[in-house]
């Protein structure tokens, strides 16, 4: 009897894998979400690979970094991913969703209550070459005024332009570029002071990060880093307080960056979308977009962009 049970344990177990990797499979992949609720509309992101035969979820939420979901399991063809665990200050949060060819559907749950709606599309995977040529460099700040970009939030702007320098003077708004691009060649100047933390959004997707704060951040959070997808290469020292540059060429989901000189993301591919992106629709145009919302006192200047010669 106890050969029997050991069998029919060692077939469950066989059986467990691929019953999981069938359900799963039409989950799996990268997925550009849109959440919807009585408050508000954001993006977000979503990947699931399978190891072992059990899926394995990470998702991109609002806001912070990307990291895996607390709990995933199937429910007949619907997924369930627990987003955040419950705590004695809320209930769980949790996705439900259908998968139907390039799309899925379903419901933002906190407990039993029903929070909103949940909506993806499979990402694209946005494989292009590198251009033969890129145009002359285009100034998209005039060091005027705030001419080709508007804050986000109009009443709490504390971004202006003065001598050339394009300055985020206290905590408030985004600043964004009313132009949008494709694949660039983009060269911004900033200056960090100790404690600032900003950021340089690609598209209005992608963060490389700008900070100086008194906690020194892990490699995927850091000053150059994409924020919590790719780490610099090389560890830079820090210069509070001084003229940085950023030279980023970014074609497709690739991206190489250069600070002050050094090559610090060589040609990697950016997973998905960060937190605080303006919207998921990636295989799109987007503007660049300037985090104000932190410590104020940011500094940029000498923006140009150059884009791929027609």
């Amino acid at each position: 009897m106890k050969r029997l049970f050991n069998l029919l344990l060692l077939g469950a177990a066989l059986l467990v894998p691929a019953f999981c990797q069938n359900n799963a499979k039409p989950f799996a992949g990268r997925w550009d979400m849109t959440i919807t609720t009585p408050a508000a509309t954001y993006p977000g992101w979503m990947e699931l690979v399978e190891q072992g035969g059990t899926p394995q979820v990470r998702v991109q939420p609002r806001a912070g970094g990307v990291h895996p979901v607390a709990g995933v399991k199937m429910e007949g063809a619907k997924l369930i991913l627990t987003i955040e665990a419950a705590s004695a200050n809320h209930a769980e949060s949790r996705w439900e969703l259908s998968a139907a060819g390039d799309r899925l559907s379903g419901e933002l749950k906190r407990g039993d209550k029903l929070a909103g709606q949940v909506a993806g599309v499979r990402a694209p995977a946005m494989l292009r070459p590198a251009p033969k040529a890129w145009s002359e460099p285009e100034a998209i700040f005039n060091g005027r005024d705030l001419t080709g970009w508007e804050p986000d939030d109009a009443a709490r702007n504390h971004w202006t332009a003065k001598d050339g320098v394009l300055v985020n003077q206290d905590s408030g708004a985004n600043l964004k570029s009313t132009r949008k691009f494709e694949d660039f060649q983009l060269h911004i100047e900033f200056n960090c002071p100790q404690g600032g933390n900003s950021g340089v959004y690609l598209r209005g997707r992608y963060e490389v990060q700008v900070e100086y704060e008194s906690v020194l951040e892990d490699t995927l959070h850091e000053m150059g880093s994409i924020y919590g997808y790719l780490a610099p290469m090389v560890r830079m020292p820090h210069k509070p307080g001084t003229w940085e540059s950023f030279d980023a060429t970014l074609v497709g989901r690739r991206l190489t960056l250069v600070r002050n000189g050094v090559k610090i993301i060589d040609n990697q591919e950016i997973p998905g979308i960060t937190g605080g992106a303006l919207d998921s629709r990636e295989g799109e145009p987007g503007p660049f977009y300037l985090q104000g919302d932190h410590y104020g006192l940011m500094q940029y200047r000498n923006i140009t962009i150059r884009v791929p010669k027609r």
